[in-house]
């Protein structure tokens, strides 16, 4: 399955707390659309969060971001990793 990191700007100040409780809205959902979010990181002083998953597409991402409340600002492929 394809992965993608997708980016949030303006959360400057996010907390670990509701970092996890985005991550888990996204989880909770994420089967609709067949995606598996693997993993979030944020930087609180900058205000850019990132999410890494595996999805059929960077349109199905978008949408569980959406629905959970969060929509991305990109959504990137990555094709290549090691």
């Amino acid at each position: 399955m394809p992965e993608f990191m997708d980016v949030h700007h303006n959360m400057k100040g996010i907390t670990a707390d509701q970092l996890h409780e985005a991550h888990q809205a996204d989880l909770a959902i994420e089967r609709d659309e067949q995606v598996h979010f693997k993993q979030a990181w944020a930087d609180p002083e900058s205000g850019v969060v990132y999410c890494l998953s595996e999805a059929p597409s960077a349109e199905a991402v978008q949408r569980i971001h959406e629905r959970a409340g969060h929509k991305a600002d990109e959504v990137h492929p990555v094709p290549l990793s090691v």
